[in-house]
Order: structure tokens, then C-alpha cells, then sequence
């Protein structure tokens, strides 16, 4: 746990209002138990509060409060902040000249000495923040990674000065950063998202620029024009900052051509096209930002290229679970919307694709692009009927599952009676897991464990 002691000798007598009892609300009520600071608790679902509870936390809702005797306001990510309406607790903190923050801002305050490296963007996060905490972990560097992957910030360990902390985050969580930047700042790509939580497509950019000031090394991919614009800006009050691409060769950057081949500022490096764990051209661009904050941070080529060769894959992003005969079997549990699993179906070809669950009302147009990559589709949950006819439209073959054991018992049997070169059995659902599972997380597990029980020799039935 991160020890706040720093931030209990500035809170003095004065408590910390903590709204939204999630994933990072909880963690940091533990936090300030720890270091002695006073809290006020509050959640707007009663089944939160009455968790807070059990811990003799103190409860107070936002129109109860007495915000002369706050030191700040900590939101939780899932709260809003501006938009569509700002939660009633930032109207009366702000009215009342209370700083609103998150809890990445008391990581900062708390350790303001150790090292950081920051990830965000649209897409690839989670696989870019994984692979770069991997390298490190393999050339024995001290370092922890959480904040919008893992672990909440504040329940990561209290490392010793100058350990190094790799940070996935948000939009939500830059939002409510005042004072905190990463030493390494990497914005990957960014494509609309939440903009019904930011207002704006500008305002979700904004919110994404925070993670730069003049003093830290900007890593920018420029694959699209969002992010041009953003390096173009930022490339003018940093001149330290390193455009990362895969369509075009920047002028002292790196950049990936169409094999694979990775460059730093116009010489060869090392081929990404080997690395099973990291294929398709989205995972090169992940594997270049990588490359670039690691090279910034002081690692050689050699200490990369053998992280990235050891890397296993993000767990449930197109993660291989198995080969048999010559199939792969690939989770990809973590593609809950269209333009995920776009991506993952334009990585593989012929596909067993395995697809559904709870639809998001988006469509599946950035899907339907690679549709010729599918062999058979296999349907589950909630959405088979909406994917089914999108299937249709494009003469797209399908069976109707509906449950994953029945989809992957199918798609085994198809792909090990055809055994196709380069086939995949594909997870990627393109929808929400919570018709039918928990979680992204819960899903993927179900599907590893039903691919890890197969055999080779035996032939399923397929579902009908």
C-alpha cells in the first residue's frame, strides 16, 4: 500500500471526502486509515455504502457536508467530473473553493520523488503499460504497474526512491490530475470515446493532453489525425518529444514498416514480426511506443528485444492460449466493442470467430470491414440476433450457440476437421460479457478453460 504520511502532515485536522466506492474509492479510504487521515465517505448505490460500513467508515452524503473542513474532494474515476452533469459533490467542493481530485494526484503527492512512466490513448493501453512493466521486470528494475490496469495506485507496494511505477490512465483519471505528470509520457492513438463523459471530442483530447508538461519526455504515436495535431503541439514547448509510427518514418523517431522491421530515427533495430505475443500492426505500434519510453528511460536494444521475446501477452487481449495442429486458439475476452475486435479480425485469417454477449447499441460497421477473414462465425449470448444479421448481410456463414461451451466445442471441430494454414480460433465477442459472466475477465477464463480441456483426436459435434 502506498503510504501517505506525506499528504497526512498538509491534512491536519481536516478530512478527505472520498465519493465513489469502486475499485480505487475503497483503496484509498485504506490508504488514509493507514496514515492517520480523517475521511468522509460516500456512494450513490446503497450496496456501496453499507460496504464502506463494515469497515466503520464515517458516511455522509454530499448535500451533509460541512466543505470548510475538507482538505480536498477525492473523486473516483467513474464519477462525473464535467460531464453530462458534474456529480453534485463537485458543485458544492468547487463552490466552495475545494480542490477536486483522483487518487493518481495523492499517488503523485504522496511519492512526488519516483520514477513514472504514463500511458494513455483510445486504444492499446493495457497491452503498451504490460509490455513496458515486463521489460523492466526482466533487467531486474524495481517497479510496479496498476492505476487503469490491475491493481488501484494507492494498493500498489510503497517502493523504495527511485523504483519506477508504470501507469495505464484514463482520460477519467488525467481529468482530476492538478499537479501530476509521468517522467515518460506516452499518448498512443486516440479515435472518439466517452464523449458523452467529456462533452466533446476536444475535451476528451484535452483531458488525454494532461499527461504533459515541459519537463517530461512526450512519446507520441501520429497514426491518425487527432494525434498529429497533438504531437504538432506539444513538439512545440518539448522539443524532447518522439513521434512513434507504423504508416510513415518520422523525422528522428521510430517508426515500423510494413514487415515488421522496427527503425529509431531512420536505422534498423530489431523485427517485430517473430514475437507470437505481438502481432498485427496495432501491436506493433504498441511494441514502438514501448521501444521509445524504454530507450528514453535508458535500456539498450538488446535489454528490449529480449523483454519483448519473453513477453506472454496481456491477459484476455489476443492472447494465445494453446496451438493444436496448427490452430490457434486466441482470447481475446478484453474486445468488448466493435473497433476491438475489428482489430483482432483484421489480424488473423481464416478465423473460427466466436463473438457476442451483451450488445452495446454501436453497431459492428469497423467489423464488418473483415468479414472476408471468416471462416464460420459461432454466436453466444444476448447479441445473436443482431450479429447474426449483420453476418447475413455479408454471406457470412454462422451457427446460433448461445453458450460459450457450445461455441467452442463448434469451432474446435470445424477448425481441426478443415485445418486450414494460418487458421484461428478467435474469441473476440465485440460486446459486453455481462449477460452470461461477470466480467471480460470471467468470460476469458471460461474460454481458456474450455480450449485447455481439448484434445486433438476428438471430434465434436457442432452446435446447431
Amino acid at each position: 500500500m502506498i503510504n501517505l504520511s506525506k499528504i497526512a502532515q498538509q491534512t491536519k485536522d481536516k478530512a478527505l471526502y472520498i465519493v465513489g466506492l469502486g475499485k480505487s474509492g475503497l483503496p484509498v479510504f485504506d490508504a488514509c486509515q493507514a496514515a492517520g487521515i480523517k475521511t468522509i465517505l460516500w456512494d450513490d448505490q446503497e450496496a456501496a455504502r453499507q460496504a464502506a460500513q463494515l469497515k466503520n467508515a464515517v458516511l455522509q452524503a454530499p448535500s451533509e457536508v460541512d466543505y470548510s473542513r475538507l482538505y480536498a474532494l477525492c473523486l473516483s474515476p467513474g464519477i462525473p467530473f464535467t460531464h453530462p452533469r458534474p456529480h453534485e459533490s463537485v458543485i458544492l467542493a468547487q463552490n466552495a473553493g475545494v480542490e477536486v481530485l483522483g487518487d493518481i494526484e495523492l499517488f503523485h503527492r504522496a511519492c512526488p520523488d519516483m520514477k513514472t512512466i504514463g500511458i494513455t490513448g483510445t486504444n492499446g493501453k493495457s497491452t503498451t503499460t504490460a509490455l513496458i512493466s515486463h521489460v523492466l521486470k526482466s533487467q531486474a528494475i524495481v517497479s510496479a504497474v496498476g492505476g487503469n490496469i490491475g491493481e488501484a495506485v494507492l494498493t500498489l507496494p510503497h517502493l523504495p526512491p527511485q523504483s519506477t511505477y508504470v501507469l495505464e490512465l484514463s482520460s477519467y483519471q488525467l481529468d482530476l490530475c492538478t499537479r501530476f505528470v509521468p517522467n515518460i509520457a506516452l499518448f498512443i492513438n486516440i479515435s472518439p470515446d466517452h464523449l458523452d463523459r467529456h462533452g466533446s471530442m476536444e475535451r476528451y483530447v484535452a483531458a488525454k493532453k494532461k499527461i504533459f508538461n515541459t519537463d517530461n519526455i512526450p512519446v507520441i504515436g501520429i497514426d491518425d489525425s487527432w494525434s498529429q495535431d497533438v504531437f504538432a503541439t506539444i513538439q512545440k514547448m518539448n522539443h524532447r518529444s518522439i513521434p512513434v509510427s507504423c504508416l510513415t518514418a518520422p523525422q528522428n523517431g521510430v517508426h515500423v514498416d510494413t514487415n515488421g522491421m522496427l527503425y529509431d530515427r531512420g536505422a534498423k533495430v530489431f523485427s517485430l514480426a517473430g514475437f507470437k505475443r505481438l502481432k498485427g500492426v496495432h501491436n506493433w505500434q504498441n511494441a514502438a511506443m514501448a521501444y521509445a519510453a524504454l530507450t528514453a528511460y535508458g535500456l539498450n536494444a538488446a535489454q528490449i528485444e529480449s523483454g519483448f521475446g519473453s513477453f506472454m501477452g496481456l491477459a484476455h487481449r489476443q492472447m494465445l492460449v494453446r496451438e493444436i495442429n496448427g490452430v490457434a486458439y486466441i482470447n481475446d475476452s478484453k474486445a468488448t466493442n466493435d473497433q476491438a475486435a475489428a482489430m483482432a479480425l483484421k489480424t488473423y485469417q481464416p478465423i473460427y470467430w466466436i463473438a457476442g454477449g451483451k450488445d452495446k447499441g454501436g453497431g459492428y460497421a469497423d467489423c464488418e470491414k473483415f468479414y472476408p477473414h471468416i471462416r464460420h462465425a459461432y454466436l453466444i449470448g444476448e447479441a445473436i440476433d443482431i450479429i447474426a444479421d449483420s453476418l447475413k448481410k455479408h454471406g457470412i456463414p454462422y451457427t446460433l450457440c448461445g453458450t460459450m461451451d457450445k461455441a467452442v466445442a463448434a469451432a474446435h471441430h470445424d477448425a481441426q476437421k478443415e485445418r486450414l494454414p494460418g487458421a484461428t480460433v478467435l474469441l473476440s465477442p465485440a460486446c459486453a460479457s455481462f449477460d452470461q459472466f461477470r466480467s471480460f475477465e470471467h468470460r476469458g477464463d471460461v474460454f481458456t478453460s474450455l480450449v485447455q480441456n481439448l484434445t486433438a483426436a476428438k471430434q465434436h459435434k457442432v452446435a446447431t
